[in-house]
């Protein structure tokens, strides 16, 4: 029956004379990587992406989570994983979902909470907690248009700003953006992987127009994804002067200065955290200031050293000019300078995963270029970040009408830009 229905609606497209334009779609290119593909849309990569992360960490995975568009996709999709041990919680509001996803990652359990821009402004309070308790926390923001409820159903990428910054007090998150709907899926991958190393809630920034998009996706092996498994604190890891040993929670790991994890109920690790300053080493609570001064600059040095990998560059040769993009921009920006290299214009093309810290070669790279052009679905933000740490008179094109970025349109932007 289906084979039959299939070719009833062959024939009629072959026959029919409704439609004055025809459309042809090729082969698939050869530098696709052999494999088994799949359709897969950017929220169910990134809900895929969890439960891998989940297993591959050997962690139960938890969702607090309050429905929003364009984010409710992926509480209906990990809520049919019970087999892979996800406990998915709807709760009554935004605040309770984090702190649901919170208190799960207290008790050893990648924890994650998803929202749109809007609930994250509920959410940062108990974002900032999970800074000051470092704590592995993963927030999913799909960004919509705002400010405030704004356009449920447009896209924008205007929350980089506050994910960066929308605390009270000094309190760094990394920030990681997928570029494609398939790419949804390694991006949570590595978010997740920053959370766990580092212990820290980390931001994975995706859009409306990557939760809805869709496209061709390799079932990754499963043999080649990341080991993220952790180790939990297992006894005493600090000797007082007395000869006693006990346990400090915020006793540092050298090289990720993450604190230990100690799954409550342990024994022997009994520990007080909480919102208010730790004494470093000990964690009691401790209003010295100098001590307060060395965990805010300990907090941002640990974000600070979080290992990414260097931003690689497309450049044909010859160019002068480098397009700077991030999120969803990728498929138009790439299609205009495919575009323009097409007309002989020679134009490199760069993309960021990683927004918070910026890649360690990213600076070298703009230094390399005498212009920088950064199309954006915000009003300048990236561009503002970029200027700020770089000094370089980046280039903002910019659009906010809740739609993504026409490539005709944005190589038209370019031109003008490499003109100017």
């Amino acid at each position: 029956a289906n084979v039959t229905a299939f070719r009833a609606g062959w024939n009629f497209g072959e026959t029919t004379e409704d439609f004055a334009v025809s459309y042809e779609v090729a082969p698939a290119s050869s530098a696709f990587q052999a494999g088994v593909y799949r359709n897969i849309s950017g929220n169910l990569a990134l809900a895929y992406g969890l439960v891998a992360a989940s297993v591959q960490a050997e962690l139960p995975l938890f969702l607090g989570s309050y429905p929003i568009t364009p984010a409710s996709d992926i509480l209906h999709e990990l809520s049919r994983h019970k087999n892979f041990g996800v406990r998915s919680f709807q709760a009554e509001d935004e605040i309770a979902g984090i702190g649901a996803a919170l208190g799960a990652a207290f008790g050893g359990s990648l924890a994650v909470t998803t929202t749109s821009g809007p609930g994250v402004a509920l959410k940062s309070e108990t974002i900032g907690l999970a800074v000051s308790l470092e704590l592995p926390l993963v927030v999913v923001d799909i960004q919509r248009g705002g400010p405030s409820t704004g356009l449920p159903t447009k896209t924008e990428q205007a929350d980089l700003l506050q994910a960066m910054y929308g605390r009270n007090g000094e309190a760094p998150v990394p920030i990681v953006a997928p570029s494609t709907p398939a790419d949804c899926f390694d991006a949570a991958l590595e978010a997740a992987r920053i959370a766990l190393v580092y212990r820290t809630p980390v931001f994975l920034l995706s859009d409306g127009y990557l939760a809805n998009g869709s496209e061709p996706w390799r079932v990754p092996d499963v043999e080649g994804l990341p080991d993220l498994r952790v180790r939990f604190a297992s006894g005493p890891n600090h000797e007082l002067a007395d000869g006693s040993r006990v346990f400090w929670p915020y006793k540092r790991d050298a090289v990720t200065l993450a604190r230990p994890w100690a799954v409550p109920g342990t024994a022997g690790l009994e520990h007080r955290i909480g919102g208010i300053e730790k004494q470093d080493g000990s964690g009691n609570i401790s209003y010295d200031p100098a001590n307060h001064e060395l965990m805010v600059r300990t907090r941002q040095a640990k974000i600070d050293g979080v290992a990414v990998e260097d931003v690689r560059v497309d450049d044909p040769g010859g160019a002068r000019v480098l397009v700077l993009g991030w999120g969803s921009t990728y498929g138009p920006i790439a299609a205009a300078v495919r575009r323009l290299r097409g007309e002989g214009v020679a134009l490199a093309q760069a993309h960021l995963r990683h927004l918070n810290p910026f890649p360690a070669n990213l600076g070298e790279v703009l230094a390399s270029y005498e212009r920088v052009v950064i199309p954006e679905m915000n009003l300048g933000q990236l561009a503002t970040l970029i200027r700020a740490k770089y000094a370089i008179d980046a280039r903002s094109h910019t659009q906010v009408n809740g739609m993504p970025f026409k490539a005709e349109e944005l190589a038209n932007a370019l031109k003008e830009a490499i003109n100017a």
